[in-house]
């Protein structure tokens, strides 16, 4: 498998297929944790903007998680009225608001990935620390990689899909 030619598709996508049950797995995982009328789409937000910087506009946010801008309005929407973030006017153009976190919001991740530490402990009782951490450099470059291709597309909201 060293030969980039050589790869069988369907081991490629298996790959994608195995990532994407993870997620789902993950995902119910993690919503079992969350306050009521909070789902993972809510949490992705807060730890983005934790990871990358919060201040994003929500147009920002919409192509990080390649969403419409209206779908990605409705999750902020959530946030604000759980008291998780705010939104305030650009300090750098006052047609468009950013959202930042609160004290709040991030008090919410530290706790639900406290939460998780069960479900940690449970993998590290059938996996090595150093073998599956092993996993996490490429699926880190893999990710950034997507990230790369992402950046490089026009955005997938539907006024800018092309008909064709």
């Amino acid at each position: 498998m060293s030969d980039k030619g050589q790869v069988n598709p369907g081991a490629l996508f298996e790959l994608f297929n195995e990532i994407g049950i993870i997620e789902q797995l993950s995902r119910t995982t993690l919503e079992a944790r969350l306050p009521k009328g909070l789902i993972a789409p809510h949490f992705a937000v807060l730890n983005h903007l934790i990871r990358v910087a919060d201040g994003r506009t929500p147009v920002e946010l919409a192509r990080a998680f390649q969403v419409p801008k209206t779908s990605m309005t409705h999750t902020v929407s959530g946030l604000e009225r759980h008291g998780l973030v705010t939104v305030r006017p650009n300090p750098n153009d006052g047609r468009s608001k950013c959202v930042w976190i609160t004290e709040a919001g991030r008090g919410l991740r530290e706790r639900v990935i406290g939460e998780l530490m069960p479900e940690f402990r449970g993998m590290l009782e059938v996996f090595e620390p150093e073998r599956l951490m092993s996993v996490l450099p490429v699926l880190r470059e893999l990710r950034m990689f997507l990230d790369q291709q992402r950046n490089g597309e026009p955005p997938r909201d539907r006024a800018f899909r092309d008909p064709a």
